[in-house]
């Protein structure tokens, strides 16, 4: 077995090892807990046979080659009260009160179990529409998804794991234009991703600049131009990041089911459209594992053992739909009348560069297309194998599945085999995002992305309270330097996401979306000065190529710029008088504070929050060290608001006393930049604060800039060497990444959404 790498084992520790309800833990080792994956997922086989199949099982899932999503390798064999399904799309949402609220009734069990959910608010009547029977004008669907984020913020702050939420609305709903704006309010919608549902008619109507009418139970509201609207689902996006956009007609056209169900909403990330009910099921198999001979001249793809995990993983996703709990009764109905699993990959970029390719060049696209047919093939042929063996779906009906959309493109031998067998599982296909499975299997590149940093520097929280700081490489350049030499030099097919052309992005995810029945979690990344046209283009270019969704990214004031990575000089560590630490009854004494001295320089700051009536004041003195240098001594807080009184006189001495220890203090804004207020943050000199502590972070950043005791704000805004990441909520380091559709932390592997 590989050994786990450093943010692996922890990774795998805080995520997917079985504890206790004490907290002891049950597996021993990341074996184990294959093991015991294995050992559960079996128990729908027949009890004869089940020892057999868990050891085939283990073989899957030993060495990172097949990897089961979170729930999975979290929950299973554990007896706990869990899904071990990712996401859900909940029930349709009746236009009534009673309607509405058992609606929010269901997601907020399914979030309870852990389950992201999807909801499309399309159904609800615009605002300004009457109400019959009350004599009042309704308020529209945004205020109910207000509801819906209130209510998952509540389901978080009680502990739940997950709080992800996908809400769609149709491109011809009345209040579409402001679904489009409603999250450039920072404080509204923060738990949803939102995407616009866009019908083919629609970007026909665009394409030939025709007039669009937004229109409710046959009511026509107004008509608009469609490019105009087009533009302005553009420029939110643009500007925020979102909402996304998902080509809804070509989904349902290509659905397999497209005979007995209708979709109109997707979980979360956007890998899985899925009706009313529909949870997906997930899991990936792991391309880097199947490299033989990696960085030879003759590297390639083991096929034969690429099509034996696979079948190997279809059975195992299969037979959890047997073992799985269901938040709702309706969930468990319609995942097993349809048995739907998400069989993906991940490691592809890293898979090419093994190979000598190069991620978006003609021969990674033509080998991307290649292996996702091989894992499309086994898949389908597995299924047929298990329909025969157990049975087809129950919703099987071989006229209706033959001539869906996804079905028709399968070879005709396949076709033949369903149709004279039938099949296990109605889709089977889908690329979910990976981010965190991906650091738990040794920092491998996630779902189809390209490789997102070639290195990293994260935090480590020691036993003993300190932090170190550690190296992370991605798993191709780690071992690219084992078989080579660690002094070798990277070849040019080590490209990066900063690196690439968002075209480079499209062809890959064009190639590997004709062999996927559901669809892709991916991220188009776009460089921070892109035209506005040419980032409309690339929407555009999406649809043309077929694909089913698309989602980018580009650096913003809004969400930041969590896509520049850059080798940021570190400043010099403050010269100080080192002494031998001193130990006096069991307590070990760094260094004495440094003196006071009768009068010091300093400035105050004037902070306006703009929750508060009352200005803060911020005062920070200095001292002269012996090179001329400024550093921070002390700080103080004064304010006519007494609501912050008692926390901001506690945070001021505290941070005095670090100040006076000496030392690298830049930490402080690094903690205080990090916090975020549940209740949400403000808008200040146009930019996002999450918190009024974030905010005082930014006047100390501030000072110690201008005072020289640092050189940049890459000293704060990025430790590491991949500089201008977002803050995590969990951790504090600045090391989020928007990759495949969700923020993952690459340091302490806190996912959103994957």
């Amino acid at each position: 077995m590989t050994p786990l790498a450093p943010i692996a084992q922890q990774i795998w520790d805080m995520k997917y090892r079985f504890r206790n309800a004490d907290g002891t833990a049950v597996d021993t080792d990341v074996a184990a807990s294959w093991r015991r994956v294995a050992d559960a997922l079996a128990e729908a086989e027949p009890e004869a046979l089940r020892k057999a199949w868990a050891e085939k099982f283990y073989h899957a899932l030993e060495d990172y080659k097949f990897l089961p999503a979170g729930r999975i390798l979290a929950g299973a064999g554990t007896a706990r009260n869990v899904t071990l399904f990712n996401c859900f799309v909940m029930g349709r949402l009746a236009d009534s009160i009673d309607g509405i609220f058992e609606g929010l009734k269901e997601a907020a069990l399914t979030m309870q179990q852990g389950g992201g959910i999807g909801h499309d608010f399309s159904t609800l009547r615009p605002r300004g529409a009457r109400v019959k029977g009350v004599g009042a004008d309704a308020s529209g669907p945004l205020s109910f998804m207000d509801v819906w984020d209130a209510m998952c913020r509540t389901i978080m702050s009680a502990g739940s794991r997950r709080g992800a939420m996908m809400g769609t609305m149709r491109c011809d709903h009345p209040d579409i234009e402001d679904f489009i704006v409603v999250k450039q309010d920072a404080k509204r919608l923060r738990m949803f991703n939102l995407s616009v549902l866009v019908t083919d008619p629609f970007m026909e109507a665009v394409k030939q600049d025709g007039d669009w009418e937004l229109v409710f139970e046959g009511v026509v509201y107004r008509t608009i131009k469609a490019r105009a609207l087009w533009d302005r689902i553009m420029r939110a996006t643009y500007d925020a990041a979102e909402p996304g956009v998902i080509f809804i007609d070509r989904i349902n056209k290509a659905n397999n089911l497209s005979y007995c169900e209708t979709i109109s909403a997707t979980n979360p990330c956007g890998e899985q459209p899925l009706p009313p009910y529909g949870a997906c099921l997930l899991g990936s198999v792991n391309l880097a594992r199947f490299v033989t001979r990696p960085f030879e001249a003759d590297a390639a793809l083991d096929e034969a053992h690429l099509r034996e995990i696979t079948a190997l993983a279809v059975r195992m996703m299969d037979n959890v739909v047997d073992v799985s709990r269901f938040p709702l009764e309706a969930q468990a109905h319609e995942a097993r009348a349809k048995r739907r699993i998400g069989l993906g990959l991940t490691g592809l970029a890293d898979a090419l560069v093994m190979t000598g390719l190069t991620y978006g060049s003609p021969e990674a696209v033509a080998a991307a297309a290649k292996w996702m047919a091989i894992i499309e093939d086994a898949a389908y042929r597995a299924s047929v194998d298990l329909a025969r063996e157990k049975g087809a779906f129950p919703l099987f009906d071989k006229q209706g599945y033959l001539a869906s959309g996804h079905v028709q493109n399968l070879g005709e031998p396949l076709r033949q085999l369903i149709a004279e067998h039938g099949i296990r599982n109605a889709l089977l296909t889908s690329i979910a995002p990976t981010g965190t499975i991906s650091l738990y299997a040794g920092n491998i590149s996630s779902g189809i992305e390209p490789i997102f940093s070639l290195s990293y520097e994260r935090k480590v929280l020691m036993p003993d309270g300190n932090h170190k700081r550690e190296l992370v490489e991605d798993h191709a350049v780690s071992l690219y330097r084992q078989i080579k030499g660690a002094d070798a030099a990277l070849p040019d097919c080590f490209v990066t996401a900063q690196s690439l052309s968002p075209r480079a992005h499209l062809v890959m995810q064009a190639a590997v979306q004709q062999h996927v029945d559901s669809s892709i979690s991916k991220t188009v990344n776009c460089p921070a000065n892109i035209s506005f046209d040419d980032f409309r283009a690339i929407y555009e270019e999406a649809y043309d190529r077929g694909l089913k969704g698309c989602t980018t990214y580009r650096p913003n004031d809004i969400t930041g710029s969590v896509l520049s990575v850059a080798e940021a000089p570190k400043p010099a560590e403050p010269m100080l008088p080192l002494e031998v630490p001193e130990a006096s009854g069991g307590v070990v004494y760094m260094k004495p504070p440094l003196e006071r001295h009768g009068v010091l320089p300093g400035f105050t700051y004037k902070l306006r929050w703009p929750d508060s009536d009352h200005a803060i004041y911020i005062t920070l003195n200095d001292i002269q060290e012996t090179d001329g240098r400024r550093r921070p001594f002390e700080i103080f807080i004064n304010s006519k608001n007494m609501e912050h009184y008692a926390w901001t006189v506690a945070l001021t001495r505290m941070i005095s006393a670090v100040f006076r220890r000496g030392g690298d203090v830049s930490f402080v804004v690094e903690e205080l930049k990090a916090v975020f207020d549940p209740r949400g943050g403000q808008w200040m000199e146009g930019r996002y604060v999450p918190s009024l502590l974030a905010a005082i972070g930014g006047i100390i950043e501030k000072h110690l800039l201008d005072t020289g005791f640092l050189h940049a704000p890459e000293a704060i805004a990025g430790r590491g060497n991949v500089s201008g990441l977002k803050a995590c909520g969990r951790c504090g380091e600045r090391a989020v990444t928007f990759q495949e559709g969700c923020m993952t932390c690459l340091s302490c592997g806190n996912s959103k959404c994957g």
